[in-house]
């Protein structure tokens, strides 16, 4: 079973730059892809950003792309999301979750998560 714990959010001014870590434990190659989701307040949850744990490819969603960096530790079994350039937009609950699947952006195919970090952008 794997288990995640996020740590890093808080609240920020628009402009500004967090980072979130997510702590990853559990079964040795119980998982491929560890991503980050997120879910703003009457919204669905939706794709960040991934990374293969093995490989170390990574992929964005468009509206973060050249301002969200994803990246792990594999030693520390750790994820980080280096968030740039705030904006409003990106306040949510911030999530991050392990699945086998190789690379996918669903939800569905995650099957462990995190409880989840809030992020907060004043504007």
């Amino acid at each position: 079973q794997v288990q995640l714990v996020e740590s890093g959010g808080g609240l920020v001014q628009a402009g500004g730059s967090l980072r979130l870590s997510c702590v990853v434990s559990g079964r040795p190659f119980s998982f491929n892809t560890v991503a980050w989701f997120r879910q703003a307040p009457g919204k669905e949850r939706e794709f960040v950003s991934l990374i293969t744990w093995i490989g170390g490819t990574s992929h964005y969603a468009d509206s973060v792309k050249d301002r969200f960096t994803i990246s792990r530790d594999n030693a520390k079994k750790t994820l980080y999301l280096q968030m740039n350039s705030l904006e409003p937009e990106d306040m949510a609950v911030y999530y991050c979750a392990a699945g086998l699947r190789v690379g996918s952006t669903s939800a569905n195919d995650y099957g462990a998560w995190g409880q989840g970090t809030q992020v907060t952008v004043s504007s």
